[in-house]
């Protein structure tokens, strides 16, 4: 399969060829980048030297749509919501690993992106990429909206006991941290060294826009809505998310039931790797792979429980979960070119 990456300069993007240059089944035709046109990527990006030596092009969309058949977009939100649907007419499936089309209402893409939304009919027909519940849709998609880093470890460790309704969804609190890497390549204040290191920083506390995406999503698998608790939280670290989930339990549960629960779950999902009782995961565990780590602990005496999630936010929260998805669309398995352990220490 020939594809294109629009935004080849960015790490998602970096990510992608990484990825991509050990997949069997694919060859990358086109690495696109407005703001380093011309550049070769290995200009950017040394360690490609030998690997791909590639010009980065303009987004010209009759010129791409010609030489490849499926584009990535790792792009920054607000880039993908005007050329998707130019590409798609052209029967070009698209996979966006932006947030320009993962919430479904256009009110509320302006509401928590600041922007408006120039395609608002697409929104409708693209699909949800969290590929562990929605593989069957993905299959027949067009238009993939890839989650964000953030939903894919939260979601992926609360749906389970959501849909089962283990805990009560109107208890829940999330805590989440991140790894710089999450804020992109561009420099900014937020990535200075020295306001990072050694420091812990709350940010867009109330406001971030992975709230309604995890708040949809959780509608469309338990068929209720609920406002969720989500705060965010930086950490000087380069790769990483880890989701700290509590919810009240709706009845007496013990971590063996949870355990087991979660395993049948998960059963043919080989990227969800559920932790043994009073094993919990860290970040590490799963540096530079497509995999996700869950682990819980029930407290008897506060009957609440805590869910531990944790994924690489630029693999399994970016490019890995988009290749998982490419996986489903041409009905490949969904571990081809995703085998890599991880990088430890």
């Amino acid at each position: 399969m020939k594809v294109g990456i629009i935004g080849a300069n960015g790490y998602s993007g970096v990510e992608l060829i990484r990825l991509l240059h050990q997949h069997p089944y694919v060859s990358i035709e086109v690495i696109v980048s407005n703001s380093n046109n011309g550049k070769n990527i290995a200009e950017l990006y040394p360690h490609l030297m030998g690997i791909l030596e590639q010009q980065l092009s303009d987004l010209k969309v009759e010129e791409i749509a010609e030489k490849v058949d499926l584009i990535f977009f790792a792009t920054p939100s607000g880039v993908s919501k005007d050329y998707v649907s130019l590409f798609v007419e052209k029967g070009i499936a698209c996979i966006d690993l932006s947030g320009d089309f993962r919430l479904r209402d256009a009110v509320k893409y302006k509401e928590w992106y600041k922007k408006s939304h120039t395609n608002p009919d697409y929104l409708t027909k693209a699909v949800y990429g969290l590929s562990e519940f929605f593989h069957n849709q993905i299959k027949e998609a067009s238009i993939v909206a890839n989650p964000g880093c953030y939903p894919t470890a939260t979601l992926l460790g609360l749906l389970p006991a959501l849909q089962e309704g283990v805990i009560d969804p109107s208890t829940i609190i999330i805590d989440g941290k991140t790894g710089v890497s999450g804020a992109g390549r561009t420099p900014s204040l937020t990535a200075h060294f020295s306001e990072v290191n050694e420091n812990v920083k709350a940010y867009k506390l109330g406001a971030h826009q992975h709230i309604p995406e995890i708040e949809q999503t959780i509608g469309d698998v338990t068929g209720n809505d609920f406002p969720i608790s989500f705060s965010a939280h930086l950490v000087p670290m380069t790769r990483g998310i880890m989701c700290t989930m509590y919810g009240n339990l709706r009845a007496s549960t013990s971590e063996d039931q949870l355990i087991d629960l979660y395993n049948n779950y998960y059963e043919q999902e080989p990227f969800v790797r559920i932790r043994p009782k009073g094993s919990w995961p860290s970040t590490k565990e799963v540096y530079a792979t497509n995999y996700c780590d869950i682990g819980f602990m029930v407290d008897e005496r506060t009957k609440r429980v805590t869910i531990v999630a944790v994924i690489d936010n630029v693999v399994k929260g970016a490019a890995g979960q988009a290749i998982q998805n490419m996986n489903l669309l041409n009905g490949w398995d969904v571990e081809t070119g995703l085998k890599q352990t991880t990088v430890y220490p």
